[in-house]
């Protein structure tokens, strides 16, 4: 089960209103840790990004289209860097086989580059057709956290579809790890989850799980704290590097917008792959699709912060060109321009819960 972390946000906010600043006092046997300065002065761009929600989960399905095969890979909600590997490795699995020749892929966000890049590694050649290429996509907004946030809603999905779920992320965790580094900027972060929120509940699920924390080992204003480590991808960097990746092994980039099936029946390409996100639901008629807005306020960087949170006033993931605090998510809502109320609302939030931990470095 996945949930909006406004969810349990929401839930924190009394916790948060009745507790003490306390500076730097440290508690025996808290570990300190460096706060965030959360502040309107240090906001060095703020973003808006759609994501690609289905209250049923991702769609990957095979389809003809004409006497093309069409392999159908979107709809990843708010887990589109998450689960990119995955969903590609399942797509490739659906469209490869029996296979010979060219291969066009739709889009040119994480999930397309993915897909392109397994099917390179599968030996055949690769054009990317793609109406944005980053830092013009969704992927580029992203936070970057690796957990499955948003990725359906409890209740709306098949167990066909978990079976899927389960097998994509598995293998995007495995790829992910022998990223890591400079190159593709992927790094392992501690994280912390406030285990009244029903965040900790999914994530009590997913590998690896270090331990359960109580109040007097760490700096929240919460009573018990789950620490766990995930892994972090500045988005940026790596989108580049893919594109490099794909390019280097000889794939071809082309900005083209379709706006009909009709358009990609047209391509000289029998195997293509849909990668276009949000877009599907125009090209494809898919109103099971739709947006969900994330706002971010991205501060200037903090080297000394080297942890991750989900709780309280909503997200806080430290990357190396900003600290991105989050966020929203709101269904339906299409205007890419960030509300200058919400970003201020983000900042003065995570001000507040900053200046309330119990430890600091």
């Amino acid at each position: 089960m996945l949930f909006d972390r406004r969810t349990f946000a929401a839930g924190s906010a009394a916790l948060l209103s009745g507790c003490a600043t306390v500076g730097t006092r440290r508690d025996s046997g808290c570990t300190p840790l460096a706060p965030v300065i959360a502040d309107q002065s240090r906001v060095i761009r703020t973003m808006a990004g759609l994501r690609p929600y289905r209250r049923s989960g991702f769609v990957v399905r095979a389809d003809q289209l004409g006497e093309k095969r069409l392999v159908h890979n979107y709809g990843h909600g708010g887990a589109g860097i998450t689960l990119s590997w995955g969903t590609a490795k399942l797509a490739a699995e659906l469209g490869l086989p029996g296979h010979g020749g060219a291969v066009a892929v739709l889009g040119c966000g994480v999930v397309g580059l993915s897909t392109a890049r397994l099917v390179q590694e599968a030996g055949f050649p690769v054009t990317i057709y793609a109406a944005a290429l980053p830092p013009d996509t969704t992927s580029n907004i992203a936070g970057g956290q690796f957990h499955p946030f948003a990725a359906y809603h409890p209740g709306e999905v098949t167990p066909a579809f978990m079976v899927q779920f389960a097998r994509a992320l598995d293998y995007s965790w495995r790829r992910y790890q022998i990223m890591v580094g400079d190159d593709y900027g992927v790094r392992w972060l501690p994280t912390y989850v406030e285990t009244d929120s029903p965040e900790a509940k999914t994530i009590a699920t997913f590998p690896p799980i270090n331990r359960m924390l109580t109040a007097a080992e760490h700096p929240f204003p919460w009573a018990s704290t789950l620490r766990y480590d995930t892994m972090y991808v500045e988005t940026g960097r790596y989108l580049r590097q893919m594109i490099r990746d794909v390019q280097i092994a000889g794939g071809k980039i082309e900005v083209r917008k379709f706006a009909t099936p009709a358009d990609i029946a047209a391509l000289p390409e029998a195997l293509v792959f849909n990668c276009t996100g949000l877009g599907s639901r125009d090209l494809f008629g898919d109103t099971d699709l739709h947006p969900a807005r994330g706002q971010l306020a991205i501060l200037e960087p903090q080297p000394e912060v080297q942890y991750a949170f989900t709780g309280g006033p909503g997200y806080m993931f430290p990357r190396p060109d900003g600290i991105i605090l989050g966020g929203t998510f709101e269904v339906d809502q299409w205007d890419t321009t960030p509300d200058p109320a919400t970003i201020a609302r983000i900042v003065a939030s995570h001000q507040r819960f900053f200046a309330s931990l119990r430890c600091t470095a």
